[in-house]
């Protein structure tokens, strides 16, 4: 066991991309492509936003976070459901946390300044799944709605 540990210590190699990311930054950025995804389109602007989002979250430089969204739309493609990522955070993150995702998820939702049917039924989807109530998921609406408003009025 020691030596194991010892060539784990003294090996040359950098981590894979998968061992250089914790569980709940690949599910947290699986969820926000999620929502950026949702409308059948990716805009640039969320794009920009998901990598902004992160990069706040996480504190990781910006080709860690290309590396990291890379990883994620792979996971996110290959799974069948969104609970597994869902089931991460709920593990991980305290309620605060969460409801920075969940603005997160709102503020990529309403980065092309519209709200469709199939977004706003995912949001409440990831909402649920990540154990927020209905009060806490509407204020986070609420919040991004109020702070887009502001940046209009040019406050």
């Amino acid at each position: 066991m020691v030596s194991k540990i010892l060539r784990l210590l003294q090996s040359e190699r950098p981590p894979s991309t998968s061992q250089r990311f914790t569980r709940v930054q690949v599910a947290t950025c699986a969820l926000l492509l999620e929502a950026a995804h949702s409308d059948g389109r990716y805009h640039v602007t969320e794009a920009r936003l998901v990598h902004d989002l992160l990069a706040g979250m996480f504190s990781l430089p910006p080709d860690a976070i290309a590396e990291l969204v890379d990883l994620s739309r792979d996971h996110q493609q290959n799974s069948t459901d969104l609970f597994q990522f869902a089931r991460v955070i709920n593990a991980h993150f305290s309620v605060e946390e969460k409801l920075a995702v969940m603005e997160g998820i709102w503020r990529i939702i309403y980065a092309d300044g519209t709200l469709d049917k199939f977004e706003d039924a995912l949001a409440r989807q990831l909402a649920t799944l990540l154990r927020l109530s209905h009060r806490e998921g509407i204020a986070c609406k609420m919040k991004v709605l109020e702070e887009g408003r502001k940046a209009e009025a040019g406050d």
